[in-house]
């Protein structure tokens, strides 16, 4: 059987006692080593699915970060100190029943008096802000750097370049979609009228003999969909479906030149008017999901037998509405993050990120600002399957890698499968400009209207992190963000496998070269180095 050819160094079992919240934790465990486990060889269970970025890759033999185990063995029935974690992203749906109840709440304001009662210049902001207004569909900032017409601007070339190569690859994918999904349609609506039922089986359509050119293009059709791991034609065109909704807002939304998008009265560019939007943290539809999948999973309640666990159990949400269908606003990134530090968040999540950065010096000044006010910024490295270290990623805390801060960690996305292809074949990477790796990839979270679904991204690997960061929060209050930083990169299980990069199996690179700690993040072993570097 094959085995992991990875090593963890063990620093010792010791015991460490110490005050946290009032409550002595002691741990007496020495740090998860890791000599070999065998590759995951059976199919995971849906429990396995649900929770798999919880799981321990000794233990279970999936990358996940060691959750389970952490609360287990290690913070069992203790209480530690409540952590408030900023979440810059799209509205939060802060009624989920998986969520409600670790909602963050302004305790100085008064809702709905339309008054200022905390004098922080946001009115009736309860539960957060919303920098976005009833807005919500946005150009990508390439098209906007277009729009303008500047073409003395450095980035107006390499955006023009970009964008008629998007535009020209989205507009054949549509073309391309829209007539898979007529020929699945009709195949479809003739096996229903073959069969005389909407509910016919594989079995049946595997059986069909027919001279009929139409019923036997149908029934090849059927086939072919169901060895894709379908159950039915009516599963293909949802999801076909799906991914037509998501080319038309690309077309529609991200890549139109025409589009006003920017609906609250603020002017992006002018950094000297700050307290515009509103209260209203939530969703303005229910496909706007991103936001509240990202919450669960930093703290959806642990074990109250509802969908999903979050990593954290002692978190109040702050929602700061901010990121939109499109690429977000550099001014409104900027003071996303400043209202967050402002108000008492110690943690950041920020699920989002762009190629073209007008202000990327307010965003970094932000980031400087937070590091100075002791607070974790936590990033996600981005979806372009692309090494950022030599194609830029915003926001990032570095000019030519000299850090602003020591307070920025960026996060890389981890599969379920541990082996050649668990780096996911989206993310970015980079040995200079990612920190770690965490899962992201086919994450079960909340979404809108009390629902779950599972979702892809370093958008969701990145909570993973912000997650494990609140434990050391939560359980380790005298740590700063700087050493809950170093907790992260250095207890992170430091693989030497050789993985597939960027999706291309002609790209394969050993683990260690992806990011600059090398490690997938492991809550357990995290928990444990915390103890010693508190004491």
């Amino acid at each position: 059987m094959q085995t992991i050819k990875s090593f963890l160094t063990v620093i010792g079992a010791s015991l460490i006692l110490l005050s946290c919240g009032g409550t002595a934790l002691v741990i007496s465990t020495p740090i998860e080593n890791i000599d070999s486990s065998p590759l995951k060889v059976s199919e995971m269970t849906e429990a396995e699915q649900q929770n798999w970025g919880h799981l321990d890759l000794l233990k279970d033999t999936i990358p996940g970060m060691s959750v389970d185990k952490a609360y287990a063995e290690i913070i069992k029935n203790k209480k530690g100190k409540s952590v408030t974690v900023a979440v810059i992203d799209s509205g939060i749906d802060i009624n989920h029943e998986d969520l409600n109840d670790v909602v963050w709440t302004n305790e100085d304001e008064i809702p709905n008096n339309g008054k200022d009662d905390d004098n922080n210049g946001y009115i009736d902001d309860v539960h957060g802000w919303n920098f976005l207004g009833e807005g919500y569909n946005e150009q990508l900032e390439m098209v906007r750097i277009l729009v303008s017409g500047d073409t003395s601007n450095p980035e107006y070339a390499a955006a023009k370049a970009e964008y008629e190569k998007e535009y020209k690859k989205w507009s054949e994918r549509k073309v391309q979609y829209d007539q898979i999904y007529q020929q699945v349609k009709f195949a479809d609506e003739t096996l229903a009228k073959h069969f005389g039922k909407k509910d016919y089986t594989k079995k049946e359509v595997a059986a069909i003999e027919t001279e009929d050119e139409d019923l036997k293009m149908s029934a090849q059709i059927a086939n072919y969909m169901f060895s894709n791991g379908l159950e039915a034609l009516s599963d293909a065109l949802k999801e076909i479906s799906n991914s037509l909704e998501s080319i038309n807002d690309r077309l529609d939304y991200n890549l139109n030149k025409d589009l006003k998008g920017r609906v609250n009265g603020d002017d992006p560019d002018d950094m000297s008017t700050k307290y515009y939007g509103n209260g209203n943290v939530k969703p303005v539809k229910k496909s706007e999901s991103h936001g509240t999948h990202v919450a669960g999973i930093i703290a959806a309640e642990r074990n109250n037998g509802l969908g999903a666990n979050g990593v954290a159990n002692n978190v109040k949400l702050m929602s700061i509405r901010t990121v939109p269908n499109g690429d977000e606003y550099d001014k409104d990134v900027a003071l996303a993050i400043r209202y967050a530090v402002d108000n008492g968040a110690s943690i950041i999540n920020g699920s989002f990120g762009k190629s073209y950065s007008p202000h990327s010096d307010w965003v970094r000044d932000a980031i400087a600002y937070a590091g100075k006010n002791d607070v974790l910024f936590v990033h996600a490295a981005g979806n372009d399957s692309k090494d950022v270290d030599v194609e830029p990623n915003f926001p990032d805390d570095n000019v030519n890698y000299v850090e602003v801060s020591d307070n920025y960690i960026r996060v890389g996305a981890l599969s379920p499968k541990y082996g050649s292809n668990m780096v996911a074949s989206f993310s970015n990477y980079g040995k200079k400009n990612v920190d770690v790796f965490a899962p992201g990839a086919d994450i079960y979270s909340t979404t809108p209207e009390n629902e779950y679904d599972s979702k892809n991204g370093t958008s969701m690997a990145a909570p993973a992190v912000a997650g494990v960061a609140a434990l050391i929060r939560s359980y380790f209050p005298k740590l700063t963000a700087a050493q809950v930083k170093k907790v992260l990169m250095d207890s992170g299980l430091p693989l030497k496998t050789k993985v597939i990069v960027g999706g291309d199996s002609n790209n394969i690179k050993p683990f260690s070269e992806l990011s600059s700690s090398g490690r997938i993040v492991n809550a357990y072993n995290a928990l444990i180095l915390a103890s010693r570097l508190a004491n």
